[in-house]
């Protein structure tokens, strides 16, 4: 029992990140039907950011608390992603919005492998060790399961985070663009909407959720390079598949059912194969996860909800 409880709080944590990603899928194919598969290279970029930064910080002001250098290297990250995020969108994306649709997706694909390729000419290729800047000492919950003060922040963090935007979407101005834009951009742009702008702050957004995704991922497993965002980004376009792409709501239950299922089976795939296969194959569940909703039910589990280009 004490396993299937520390796999649970894996799960959540694990799960946790993986919405906060799928969230920036979503929201981008919500309005403009792409799927931006440089999204978890922008994780990369503000993992690599960060880990720079406090490097920087430790050197130029020494005596500052883990916590208040851990918020202040996000911050600026984001700043830097949302500026990244956003000339991707101008440059390589808006360009291509009214071309096939085969199009933008190639050109996704390009960018990420340009940000991958750029991360390791500027960060080097090599593994990087992330600082631990908060309590290492773990906290017991039953008899054996633990959870540590970095997870704990993934989770406050990342409720903080869904909260925040849920509100946003629901309850602000920009918020109502962003909805109105989803429906039809036609229509909104006839109200007084402007799409471009909506469309650009989507991509603000997206990317500041993937920045703090990616600093808590390099936090919680301790290093950051080059590559890291690709099986995150993977997952998470899994995760928004899962719950219905386009969907707010199904992009935050299909990451947290997809960290569960993913760290559950983990903890269990051993036994199952009678040890033919380890916990270094857990990365095989997301992806039958993906087969098996694609094939039974491509809506998602709360549907998927698209623009009308009409």
């Amino acid at each position: 029992m004490d396993v299937l409880l520390q796999q649970i709080i894996n799960g959540l944590v694990l799960g946790s990140m993986y919405a906060l990603v799928a969230l920036g899928y979503t929201m981008v194919y919500g309005i403009i039907n792409l799927i931006n598969f440089a999204h978890g290279e922008v994780l990369m970029v503000g993992a690599l950011v960060s880990w720079a930064l406090i490097g920087w910080m430790q050197e130029h002001a020494p005596g500052l608390p883990g916590w208040v250098l851990l918020l202040f290297v996000t911050l600026v990250a984001c700043v830097v992603t949302s500026a990244l995020n956003y000339t991707i969108e101008k440059l390589a994306y808006r360009p291509l919005r009214n071309s096939p649709k085969l199009a933008p997706l190639i050109t996704a694909i390009g960018v990420s492998l340009l940000l991958q390729t750029l991360a390791m000419i500027v960060f080097k290729p090599n593994y990087k060790p992330y600082p631990a800047l908060l309590p290492t000492d773990a906290i017991a919950i039953g008899e054996s399961a633990v959870i540590t003060p970095t997870q704990i922040m993934v989770l406050v963090v990342t409720a903080v985070s869904l909260v925040s935007l849920m509100y946003l979407v629901n309850y602000t101005r920009l918020g109502r663009a962003m909805r109105a834009t989803a429906e039809s951009p036609r229509v909104a742009a006839l109200m007084g909407v402007r799409p471009d702008t909506v469309i650009s702050a989507t991509f603000v957004i997206g990317a500041i959720l993937a920045t703090i995704a990616g600093v808590m991922y390099a936090s919680n497993y301790g290093s950051a390079h080059h590559t890291m965002g690709v099986l995150p980004g993977l997952k998470a376009f899994t995760a928004a598949v899962f719950g219905g792409i386009g969907n707010l709501a199904g992009a935050v239950v299909g990451g947290i059912l997809l960290g569960l299922i993913e760290a559950i089976g983990s903890g269990y795939i051993g036994d199952l194969t009678g040890g033919v296969l380890g916990s270094n194959y857990a990365d095989i569940f997301a992806f039958v996860v993906l087969i098996v909703m694609l094939t039974l039910r491509p809506s998602g589990l709360l549907g998927e909800r698209v623009a009308d280009r009409a």
